[in-house]
C-alpha cells in the first residue's frame, strides 16, 4: 500500500480555515521538529505553484536574506 505524505498532508487540510493553517504553520515553526517539515514542504509547494513569477522572485530573496541573517550570527 503506498501512501503519499503530499496527499495525506491535503487532505488533512482540506476542510481548514485560514486560521487552522496558519495555527499549524506556526506551531510547527515553535516546535522546531523536523517531522514537520514535509507539512511546510507541502504548503510551500502549494504557495510555489499557485504564484507568479514575481511572487516566486520575491519569496527567493526572503530565503536568501534569511540564510544569510542566519549565516551572519
Amino acid at each position: 500500500m503506498d501512501i503519499s505524505i503530499k496527499d495525506s498532508i491535503v487532505n488533512n487540510f482540506k476542510d481548514s480555515d485560514i486560521k487552522d493553517i496558519k495555527a499549524a504553520i506556526v506551531d510547527a515553526m515553535k516546535d522546531m521538529e523536523e517531522i514537520t517539515l514535509p507539512g511546510l514542504g507541502v504548503f510551500f509547494e502549494l504557495l510555489w505553484n499557485n504564484s507568479t513569477d514575481e511572487e516566486h522572485d520575491k519569496y527567493l530573496e526572503k530565503i536568501q536574506k534569511g540564510i544569510k541573517k542566519i549565516t551572519s550570527r
